[in-house]
């Protein structure tokens, strides 16, 4: 049975596979350059705008990570897909037709995009899947515990409306293209089995909050307003469309409603009791962790890239991929002060705003 927790150590596959990869892992790690100085090109690929954190944090983190590798002479091509499969494999075959040493590749689409791997792997460019685990023939594998993250948002869920069973809610998982939003569901699903009913569920085009608003204003229809005793929805972005349907219908007290990716907005809605958590996933230990694995992989420092990547996951089409799966906290008011101000993603005075003040008072923000 995986060990579920609100703070998490460590998740439980890295902790079983471990063995699997350590300072000897296989790998590919051979087929780096030894010779590669700091002059190393870095291609980035991120998949949409509609989470902020992309361009806010990861973006940025991995730039000025592989700068500090190289002695500022590394350099980051980033692109973003705006969530369209088409337009991020344009962008890809752009990075391999410019002879980028590594790409990093948050896939929008995880099988469509298996492609384009193949042809940075035809072409001698190592492709690290970032964040979303993409198909095809890729070097390594950098992201949270998925399943891991479901879970905690499901016990979460229980602690807010209890487990006997009685309980309706509105599952919104995220996009079907996304092998993230699949394990998100299946490990929230470990949970919630059984110990409440799962009224409505929707898998959310795009993860867009439109999309999710559109389907929670179905599913108060379908089930009536009053009936609704909590909503799992699979990220922040979604939560915010969520509740703009709930007060659509004239809903003043909020269910409890879970997320993901500690946004702004939903450390705010936190703070005023319109969101009952979110999970905090350190994207700067992604980030950086990320960009030591492309300049190492560049590099050939094949000792200290195995270290940075002792787990093993499998996709659809490979099999043992070297990986590095990141920590996650399940985020509350209790303890915003300790996660995403302690690590320096907000300021006081970013939550504080006018508007939170006296929810930010009652929670000893200062």
């Amino acid at each position: 049975m995986r060990r579920i927790a609100i703070a998490v150590a460590a998740s439980t596959l890295s902790l079983s596979l471990a063995a699997c990869g350590a300072l000897g892992g296989s790998g590919s790690s051979s087929q780096a350059s030894p010779s590669k100085g700091n002059d190393v090109k870095v291609g980035l690929l991120l998949p949409e705008t509609a989470n902020t954190r992309y361009d806010k944090f990861d973006a940025p983190i991995i730039k000025s990570k592989v700068a500090e590798l190289t002695n500022k002479q590394g350099v980051v091509e980033y692109a973003n897909a705006g969530a369209s499969a088409t337009k991020q494999a344009e962008q890809m075959q752009k990075m391999i037709d410019d002879r980028m040493d590594v790409i990093l590749l948050d896939a929008v689409d995880s099988h469509a995009i298996a492609d384009q791997v193949k042809k940075a792997r035809d072409a001698g460019i190592p492709v690290i899947a970032y964040d979303r685990l993409a198909e095809g023939p890729i070097d390594a594998y950098i992201s949270f515990d998925n399943e891991l993250v479901g879970e905690v948002q499901g016990r979460s869920l229980l602690d807010a409306v209890g487990s006997t069973g009685a309980a309706k809610i509105v599952m919104m998982n995220g996009s079907p293209t996304d092998p993230n939003a699949k394990q998100f569901k299946e490990g929230a699903l470990a949970q919630l089995t059984g110990k409440v009913t799962v009224a409505k569920s929707y898998d959310t085009k795009d993860w867009k909050p439109e999309n999710a608003q559109a389907n929670m204003a179905e599913a108060i229809k379908a089930i009536g307003v009053g009936n609704i005793d909590g909503v799992y929805s699979a990220n922040d972005g979604m939560a915010g469309g969520i509740i703009k349907a709930l007060h659509a219908a004239g809903v003043a007290k909020l269910p409890p409603i879970t997320g993901q990716d500690a946004e702004l907005d939903a450390v705010q809605r936190i703070l005023a009791d319109e969101q009952y958590m979110s999970v905090y996933k350190s994207y700067p230990t992604e980030a950086e962790n990320a960009a030591e694995m492309a300049v190492a992989k560049v590099q050939g420092k094949d000792i200290q890239f195995d270290s940075l990547t002792r787990d093993k996951v499998t996709s659809p089409t490979t099999k043992n991929i070297p990986a590095q799966l990141v920590p996650v906290v399940a985020l509350t008011k209790s303890n915003i002060k300790d996660t995403v101000i302690a690590d320096g993603i907000y300021k006081v005075s970013e939550i504080c705003t006018a508007s939170y003040r006296s929810a930010c008072a009652a929670a000893g923000l200062k």
